[in-house]
């Protein structure tokens, strides 16, 4: 008898190392706490942390993109206020502020409710987990997928679909996705896509085409980034010395901007504030340091 009960227990045991491995691992309390958070996935165990310091990127500081913008802050709002919205995907070139014009959402309206949460891309197999979760909070989440692609032998993003639209269970009234992404259509494209008879193995290809364009179709708002011209750049970066209130001669600016954005072969958002980032570095240093 003693032995059956001690196997019974060991079986228990390992019963229960199973579930604890298959069944998501949160703290429902995190959401209390945080307004941004991100997740992870361990051997297909869900966890999800809160991020105490999240970017402090605000609108003011995004130049170049204002239509872009106004279409985000108008569909969040919509969101906030429970009324019809859309899953947003945001495509461009690099350093655009795709990811940047997401972000300070949060800052703008994070004390009226909005919440965010980080998902990379090889956590999307849990994102009907996630928005189990979440499903029933008052907040409303925005989940971020940022730099968003996937290749061919890729199966996760069928999950994705299944979320945006197209699952048997709808999308919970309080999650929007929001992604940005380098590619408008999030997967491949090849030449031989588009030719007639058959392709690549492929006994049908259009279906092949009509498969890879139904991801980005799922999303109600895209929204295309331009590149950035000259003009366009030296604007962004006048204003984050106005934002950050740096006294320098206005030629000398304009001139060793123009420099750097030569040396980093883009004249992209990113390229300004980087730019400002190391003339301010180098500003403050050659101030005295106070004792």
């Amino acid at each position: 008898m003693n032995d059956f009960l001690k196997e019974l227990r060991t079986l228990n045991n390992n019963l229960q190392k199973l579930i604890d491995h298959l069944v998501p691992s949160i703290d429902a309390s995190v959401f209390d706490t945080f307004k941004a958070f991100r997740v992870s996935s361990q051997n297909n165990r869900l966890f999800i942390r809160g991020i105490r310091e999240h970017d402090p990127v605000r609108f003011q500081e995004l130049k170049g993109i204002d239509q872009v913008i106004s279409a985000l802050i108008e569909n969040t709002e919509q969101f906030l206020y429970s009324l019809p919205c859309n899953n947003v995907l945001l495509y461009g070139p690099r350093g655009t502020g795709k990811s940047s014009a997401i972000k300070a959402l949060l800052n703008k309206y994070g004390r009226k409710g909005l919440r965010m949460i980080e998902m990379p891309r090889d956590t999307l197999f849990n994102i009907i987990e996630v928005a189990d979760v979440i499903k029933d909070r008052p907040d409303k989440f925005i989940i971020f997928c940022d730099d968003l692609s996937f290749e061919e032998d890729e199966k996760s993003y069928r999950q994705l679909k299944a979320v945006l639209e197209g699952g048997v269970e709808i999308r919970p009234g309080n999650m929007l996705i929001y992604a940005t992404s380098n590619r408008r259509h999030l997967m491949p494209e090849k030449t031989d896509d588009n030719l007639p008879g058959y392709s690549g193995g492929e006994l049908h290809p259009a279906e092949t085409i009509e498969e890879k364009l139904s991801l980005s179709d799922r999303f109600g708002l895209r929204l295309g980034l331009p590149h950035f011209d000259m003009d366009t750049y030296l604007e962004i970066v006048d204003n984050y010395i106005m934002l950050r209130k740096i006294r320098i001669n206005r030629e000398e600016l304009k001139r060793n901007a123009l420099r750097w954005s030569l040396s980093h072969g883009s004249y992209s958002g990113r390229t300004a504030r980087q730019f400002v980032d190391d003339l301010e570095g180098h500003l403050r240093r050659k101030k005295p340091v106070l004792p």
